[in-house]
């Protein structure tokens, strides 16, 4: 089994850390490197179970994403986030499915734990148009592996947006051409509040990173656009309707809707700004 270091980026996560952590260690990592910016209690609680914890320099998600891999003593580097919850030897079957598929980053599947309407909705939502493991065009930065030997022509740097990376880094990574990335068979426990509000507030936020995503590539407003009115409230609702899970409906609509709204705002705030 190849050696691997785990990466976890945090931000005052002290409510959600320390189970996050345990999971790992339960999964023998080789390293765990915290990256955080946290002005709460977050370090106290992580010290224990963390090899090293550096600072990501409050330059946002992606940048701090950048420190983990720089920093990582190991090539194969897993992405995790603190509201991710692992099974014992998730890890170990997530590099094997890596290597089987062929793949320099793999993600897992998700699974949203703290089942409410709401939950329970993303859940199908995921199963519809996520948890479907093979080579994909798009993925999520965490949870997942990467092989970062074959990354060294594409960073998560200053030149990336904000506030979400996976649109951005993987955008690049096609147009570069060179790597292989997809879903694996794996699927690891996420914990999402489960209230309607912080669906709202996390719809948003995805939203300010399309607006990121676009002000930076003019070229894909249409496109986004698309994807985000069209393909979430019509083309992703109807397959859920065909597919008889209907929970997940609500679900595609809001978010698209949310995220369109989030998207045209903060795109106008980018621009005047």
């Amino acid at each position: 089994m190849k050696k691997f270091s785990v990466v976890v980026c945090s931000k005052n996560e002290s409510k959600r850390i320390l189970k996050c952590l345990k999971s790992i260690k339960n999964n023998k990592p080789n390293e765990v490197l915290l990256v955080d910016d946290s002005n709460d209690n977050t370090r106290q609680i992580a010290k224990k179970y963390c090899n090293r914890i550096i600072s990501g320099g409050s330059k946002g998600l992606s940048f701090a994403r950048q420190v983990g891999l720089d920093n990582a003593k190991y090539n194969y580097v897993v992405m995790i986030d603190s509201d991710h919850i692992l099974k014992k030897n998730q890890i170990k079957k997530l590099l094997i499915e890596m290597q089987k598929f062929n793949f320099d980053i793999i993600q897992a599947q998700i699974n949203i734990i703290k089942l409410n309407f709401f939950t329970k909705a993303e859940n199908e939502g995921y199963n519809l148009i996520h948890n479907l493991p093979g080579q994909k065009k798009m993925i999520g930065t965490a949870p997942a592996i990467f092989n970062k030997l074959k990354l060294k022509h594409i960073k998560f740097d200053n030149k990336i947006t904000k506030t979400i990376d996976d649109t951005d880094f993987y955008y690049r990574l096609h147009k570069k051409g060179k790597n292989k990335f997809g879903i694996g068979l794996t699927k690891i426990d996420c914990y999402h509040e489960p209230s309607f509000i912080s669906y709202i507030k996390k719809f948003y936020w995805y939203g300010k990173g399309d607006a990121e995503f676009c002000f930076k590539y003019k070229n894909k407003i249409l496109s986004m656009s698309y994807h985000l009115i069209i393909r979430y409230i019509f083309i992703y609702s109807l397959k859920a309707i065909v597919s008889f899970k209907f929970i997940a409906i609500p679900y595609f609509i809001v978010q698209g809707f949310i995220r369109a709204i989030s998207l045209y705002l903060n795109l106008f705030r980018l621009i005047v700004t």
